[in-house]
């Protein structure tokens, strides 16, 4: 079939044939960041060099929802539908109240600034996770060259006690990141020291006990080519994965089912539409979008 490569019988049945990939809009410097805001009936994404956070709302085209945007990256909706961005300029986590106005999560951890979070994630408990490597502080493209203060990391925040918990401290890049349905495993994508010329790249996989704590954390999957940026679940457990030739869909066993493919290298990508069935697909420059036969497991 066009436009896919198949691996795997079940991914013939994610695929729509009469669905194929759609381009919605070019001309931006560099995607991340998609969240689909189902209230709202529209998506929004950051074009991340340049400082801003877009919105894309079908038969009426882009917009512009926040400028500056702190150079956020990864963004997320909490329980209560709030809006939960990772700021590089800031070093920090904000959320933006359902009135507009914007608060400060989490700006350090043990008394020393965060380095550049990067995607973020909220637990059926309330309690934020998300990733801290050192890339939108190492140079001035997307954030602002600054000095880390502590290793990349991956964190848990309680937005209740405002508690700040190291969860993994064993990574050089961690990235995007996903909860099983069930929540019962956490997959991270390390993404490694890119100023070094081979980095670590590939998914881990955590086993998440019910408290919350880690255990685990083997490699899941190694993404060729290209490496995981971001990804998301699907209803059946299978994980969506950005990849250098498109979208790679694994099985919950690690198994590489099929890809998208897509023309330009993909950074991150989110399941949106009414029925959560839409997976749009930020192609570095290009946004993307392409029905599937599975829905995405994304609350609210």
């Amino acid at each position: 079939m066009d436009g896919f490569e198949i691996h795997d019988a079940r991914f013939t049945h994610y695929i729509l044939g009469n669905a194929p990939l759609e381009e919605l809009g070019s001309g931006f410097r560099w995607i991340e960041g998609p969240v689909w805001m189902g209230d709202a009936d529209c998506l929004l994404f950051q074009d991340l060099p340049r400082n801003r956070t877009m919105r894309w709302i079908e038969g009426a085209g882009f917009s512009v929802y926040r400028q500056p945007s702190n150079y956020a990256n990864g963004q997320t909706r909490d329980r209560q539908g709030r809006l939960i961005a990772c700021s590089h300029r800031g070093r920090c986590l904000y959320r933006t109240e359902h009135d507009g106005t914007v608060t400060t999560l989490v700006t350090h951890h043990a008394g020393k600034r965060l380095n550049s979070p990067n995607d973020v994630v909220v637990k059926s408990d309330g309690t934020i996770w998300f990733s801290d490597p050192v890339y939108g502080i190492a140079n001035d493209y997307e954030g602002g060259r600054q000095k880390s203060e502590q290793p990349p990391a991956l964190y848990r925040f309680d937005p209740a006690t405002s508690e700040i918990t190291v969860m993994a401290g064993d990574f050089d890049g961690p990235n995007g990141l996903a909860f099983s349905p069930d929540e019962r495993r956490l997959y991270v994508a390390e993404t490694g020291d890119q100023s070094k010329p081979n980095p670590r790249q590939h998914i881990r996989v955590f086993d998440v006990a019910p408290d919350g704590a880690l255990s685990g954390g083997e490699i899941f999957h190694t993404i060729s080519p290209g490496y995981c940026d971001g990804m998301r679940i699907d209803e059946d457990g299978n994980i969506w994965s950005s990849a250098g030739d498109g979208v790679h869909c694994l099985s919950p066993e690690g198994k590489l089912m099929g890809k998208i493919l897509v023309p330009h290298r993909v950074s991150n990508i989110t399941f949106g539409g009414s029925a959560k069935n839409r997976l749009f697909i930020g192609g570095s420059h290009t946004l993307y979008a392409i029905f599937l036969d599975r829905r995405g497991v994304q609350i609210p």
